[in-house]
């Protein structure tokens, strides 16, 4: 199998990687934590860059990529800790693209690929604890439409989006909807998160909704696959540069008159980081290439993958900070926040341990398949 990247995706990952360099600096970022975590004019520029459109299909204005070029860019942005959701695209071009009907597809999917609308998926409850199947949000039938009445927590960009991709029981069964932000009975309360990204709770009640598909736990496990993947991706991006900043700190930092980078028990905790952190991304590559799998094959792999990255997101992060020292948890230095992102990107979409045990029992049923 050739695991090369095309010459499209190099460039692709060039064009990014300039964009990160040159444009979201670790001054312009802070600058956007303390205005709250979300910047219009950002979002902007990667809609600008074709981020936006990348996994749109070209028949609504997108440009038709797959998985692996969302992992590349997924990737790149995470090396610049970018707190503007693109991922948050990925799912929501797969979602309408995937299961919303004609006219919905025509209506939002063209809005997408040109950054005009921020749509994203807004499926967690209190108590569901990353659980998929738990939903207690409930749709109503009224004059041909839907109604909706639910609590949804921790939304990406919740206060900012145009719209949310919501499930809600309907007829007794998981079903997926739209809810525009600006429509009636819908109330967002924003905040900043431990990563300086922005969040909102949001609630809805009896807010009008537009219905995706009502075979919504499939749809939904999907969604928050592609979620998954692009998450590996990012945490690699800022493991890498958490890695390289460690490197060159010991490098430069000296006790009794030489580097700390020759001191052989040091050598071997950075040698144990770029162990990590190739396992990492091998499990991310993994991760993508099995989005388009059968349901059952994608699912254990994506849970197989989590627990990798979550695994190496902490030894990479605890690493990053305990090799610097003290200088490692302060604000002003790059390396705290690399150690906040990474540990927000573990508990995103299901942490290390809720992910353990779903390998668990997928091995478990497999097991006993062949008994």
């Amino acid at each position: 199998m050739d695991f090369d990247f095309s010459d499209d995706q190099a460039q692709l990952r060039d064009a990014v990687r300039r964009w990160v360099d040159k444009r979201y600096t670790f001054e312009r970022r802070r600058a956007s934590v303390v205005a709250g975590g979300f910047d219009r004019a950002a979002w902007g520029e990667l809609a600008a860059l074709g981020l936006t459109a990348l996994t749109v299909p070209e028949a609504y204005g997108g440009m038709g990529q797959g998985a692996m070029d969302a992992m590349v860019v997924a990737e790149e942005l995470g090396r610049g800790m970018v707190l503007e959701p693109i991922a948050q695209s990925f799912i929501t071009s797969s979602v309408l693209a995937g299961d919303a009907p004609a006219d919905m597809q025509s209506a939002w999917l063209p809005r997408v690929a040109r950054g005009e609308a921020l749509v994203v998926l807004a499926h967690q409850e209190r108590k569901a604890r990353y659980r998929l199947e738990v939903c207690d949000a409930k749709a109503t039938v009224t004059h041909a439409a839907y109604a909706i009445s639910a609590i949804k927590s921790i939304v990406p960009a919740g206060d900012h989006a145009d719209a949310f991709i919501v499930p809600a029981q309907l007829g007794g069964r998981i079903a997926l909807f739209l809810v525009e932000r600006t429509a009636s009975g819908v109330a967002t309360q924003g905040y900043v998160t431990q990563d300086g990204s922005r969040a909102a709770q949001v609630q809805l009640a009896d807010a009008p909704a537009a219905l995706i598909t009502t075979d919504g736990l499939a749809a939904l496990e999907r969604a928050v696959d592609t979620g998954i993947a692009a998450v590996c991706a990012e945490a690699v991006g800022v493991m890498d540069q958490a890695a390289a900043a460690t490197f060159d700190y010991m490098n430069q930092r000296k006790q009794f008159g030489v580097p700390i980078a020759s001191f052989q028990a040091l050598r071997h905790r950075a040698a144990d980081m770029k162990m990590q952190l190739e396992l990492a991304r091998s499990m991310s590559y993994y991760a993508s290439l099995k989005l388009g799998a059968p349901a059952a094959e994608r699912r254990a792999a994506l849970a197989r993958a989590k627990v990798q990255l979550g695994q190496s997101m902490r030894f990479v992060g605890q690493q990053a900070v305990q090799l610097h020292g003290g200088i490692g948890v302060t604000d002003e230095y790059i390396v705290s926040h690399y150690f906040k992102k990474l540990t927000q990107l573990e508990m995103t979409l299901g942490d290390t341990m809720h992910h353990l045990g779903e390998v668990s029992a997928r091995m478990q049923d497999t097991a006993g398949v062949f008994a």
